[in-house]
């Protein structure tokens, strides 16, 4: 340590024109003197690596101090002295680490089994956050999870926000056409909803979930947490014949408030290939998007859009539906949950796709269930296998039972599921206002019995609580009652939508009847001479 000093000392009292300018550490020294002086530092500490670590600081200090009393003449040279020393020590403690990773890449290009090409493969099974974290570990790491293959599917929702469009701009662009599935948004926790065969369902707090939305609450659903993403997060997808989107096949997209109709519409002009499209909580038009993907997206297959704004969007046209069913033949699933759509209109939907097996219309506001009529033994209702109509404030008692005779007559034969459950009840024949919990017309028992293979779902509640099917085949209610004859589904179409049973939902159609009458993640960057990480 003396020698050190003395180096050092020797260095500063060179001549010079002002003492108080007097430089304390020559602040380029020669190569091979700055390494014969890292040597001797580097040699001073493995000496002392056998004493403690303690003593070891201790005798530091007391060179440090010296250092400070021989060579500094006034508080700004003992300040100076002290900024350089942090910043010497800082920039050591760089050097080594840069040299760590340096090491560490090499050892593990030596020592990892598999090959580049095997790792690409195995990094690209990896979930996005996964494949962040494994190619922050070292540089062979990173430059194996660069592959384009490795960002296929992308999957950046997340429970709080973190993602801005930076990381998603980055993210599709090392995909480049070799992207497939892009999720985005904020998904607070995966929901399972009440009598649902869709895998998950993703909202946000206060959102539309049917197993807890009333329509008496009309309170607006505010006090989500605001996502960071803008509108332009998905300008990515847009470009030329090679634009990252042209092979997209899946696009979710949740609870970004901030995207709007044109933005949104963008981008799926962009995507030609999507097969699903699910969006949830966006403030966007259901006519705009639906229009965007019967002009662009010819190949869906399945469809989930879930309102922002429960029951306030009626924006859905006759001619979009008929669009729809026209350029998108191939869906076999749709989802159109908390709009205000009506039965002429869903008709046109169930009736008009050739596959189509799951529909759930949960809390769409104005459907009463005469879409359904007479759709049992047509090719659009037989193949159906899931039908939620839970907790649609419209939906009528007589509706619902004529669907439940249809099906006993051998109709909707590939129906496993059906859900007609209601918070606030069936609204009655006469007026939706009166609502039924106990229905002594819907055949449940005999369903159940002679189709023990199908899910039927009918909770209602009672004196404010929730009764299950158990309980209302247990209450006393004659549930095998005969139905009478108008309840019986072989209603001709001509008069579907001309019964007394639609007066009281008509004056509720509102605009909607004008046919009628005229949806920390680790970005690393490297540069020539390491791997530096970006956390956003």
């Amino acid at each position: 340590m003396d020698a050190l000093l003395y180096t050092q000392t020797s260095m500063a009292k060179r001549p010079c024109p002002c003492p108080s300018q007097i430089p304390l550490l020559q602040s380029t020294p020669p190569p091979d003197h700055m390494d014969r002086l890292l040597e001797s530092f580097l040699a001073l500490s493995d000496s002392q690596s056998s004493s403690s670590s303690s003593s070891s600081s201790f005798s530091i200090d007391l060179s440090f101090d010296r250092l400070l009393e021989s060579r500094a003449s006034s508080d700004v040279d003992q300040k100076l002295l002290i900024d350089r020393a942090l910043q010497l020590g800082s920039d050591l403690l760089e050097a080594a680490k840069r040299s760590a990773r340096k090491h560490a890449s090499k050892h593990n290009s030596l020592a990892w089994a598999l090959p580049p090409d095997l790792t690409i493969k195995v990094f690209s099974m990896l979930d996005t956050q996964s494949l962040c974290y494994a190619a922050a570990t070292c540089s062979l790491f990173n430059k194996c999870a660069r592959d384009p293959s490795c960002y296929a599917d992308i999957d950046l929702t997340t429970v709080v926000p973190k993602v801005n469009n930076a990381v998603v701009s980055t993210m599709i662009h090392r995909a480049a056409k070799s992207l497939r599935s892009l999720k985005l948004g904020i998904v607070p926790g995966p929901t399972v909803t009440p009598g649902s065969c869709q895998p998950l369902v993703y909202t946000i707090k206060n959102s539309v979930d049917v197993s807890n939305f009333s329509w008496n609450d009309k309170r607006s659903r505010q006090g989500r947490e605001s996502s960071i993403l803008t509108r332009s997060c998905l300008s990515p997808l847009v470009g030329d014949n090679a634009a990252p989107g042209t092979l997209l096949r899946v696009l979710h997209l949740y609870n970004i408030e901030r995207m709007d109709n044109t933005s949104l519409c963008g981008a799926l002009s962009a995507c030609p290939s999507l097969l699903d499209l699910e969006i949830v909580g966006l403030h966007v038009e259901l006519r705009q998007t639906l229009m965007s993907v019967s002009a662009n997206c010819h190949l869906m297959e399945r469809l989930f859009f879930e309102s922002s704004k429960i029951g306030r969007d009626d924006s859905l046209k006759s001619a979009t539906c008929i669009d729809l069913v026209n350029n998108c033949p191939h869906l076999s699933s749709l989802a159109l949950r908390g709009f205000k759509l009506h039965d002429y209109k869903v008709r046109i939907l169930v009736k008009g796709f050739r596959k189509l097996r799951y529909v759930d219309f949960s809390t769409s506001y104005s459907i009463t269930g005469a879409f359904l009529r007479n759709l049992g033994s047509s090719v659009g209702g037989n193949l159906l296998e899931v039908l939620i109509l839970r907790d649609c404030m419209h939906l009528k008692e007589v509706e619902v039972a004529r669907i439940v005779t249809a099906v006993l007559a051998g109709d909707f034969r590939s129906l496993r599921h059906l859900d007609i459950s209601n918070k606030e009840g069936l609204a009655s024949e006469g007026d939706w206002y009166e609502r039924c919990y106990k229905s002594s017309v819907i055949p449940i028992k005999q369903v159940l019995a002679e189709r023990p293979d199908m899910c039927f779902l009918a909770e209602f509640p009672t004196e404010g609580s929730y009764i299950d099917i158990d309980q209302m085949l247990d209450s006393g209610q004659d549930s095998e009652i005969s139905l009478p004859s108008q309840f019986s589904s072989h209603t001709s179409d001509a008069s579907i939508f001309m019964s007394s049973s639609e007066s009281s939902y008509n004056s509720d159609q509102g605009s909607g009847n004008e046919d009628g009458r005229d949806a920390g993640y680790v970005i690393y960057e490297e540069s020539s001479d390491e791997v530096d990480f970006l956390m956003l």
